[in-house]
């Protein structure tokens, strides 16, 4: 996927994870997928979830979706992303286990406050063009 090259460091693991979590659900609900790994609903789901994660106002500095006082994903897709974590979370494990371990641990770490204005990976990215 293309759009990962967005992302760096902490958010492209999150999206990382993320595409782990959906290839888990994809493969036990969508049995009908092309050879990419991912049928097409999913695949345009990863590609939302990219945007949100490049467009994240936490930036490098982003807590777990579930913890984040900011909602970024429109009401339908956030609870699509909370179907695809609460199914592929705990499936984790044996497939993924750095992911899902570094997951959890992130999930401990206190939640944060209002985030800081122009720290996103997006308003990074387009300071370093200019």
């Amino acid at each position: 996927m293309a759009d990962t090259e967005l992302l760096s460091g902490k958010l492209l693991y999150e999206f990382r994870t993320m595409q782990a979590m959906v290839e888990i659900y994809c493969k036990a609900h969508h049995p009908l997928k092309p050879s990419q790994g991912v049928c097409l609903q999913c695949s345009e789901f990863l590609s939302y979830a990219n945007t949100r994660l490049d467009r994240c106002p936490y930036g490098q500095d982003k807590p777990t979706c579930n913890k984040c006082p900011v909602h970024c994903y429109k009401p339908h897709m956030k609870q699509r992303a909370r179907e695809i974590m609460m199914y592929a979370g705990p499936r984790m494990l044996l497939p993924h286990p750095i992911f899902a371990i570094k997951h959890l641990l992130a999930e401990r770490k206190p939640t944060p406050g209002l985030p800081p204005e122009r720290v996103s990976n997006r308003h990074l990215r387009k300071l370093k063009q200019s």
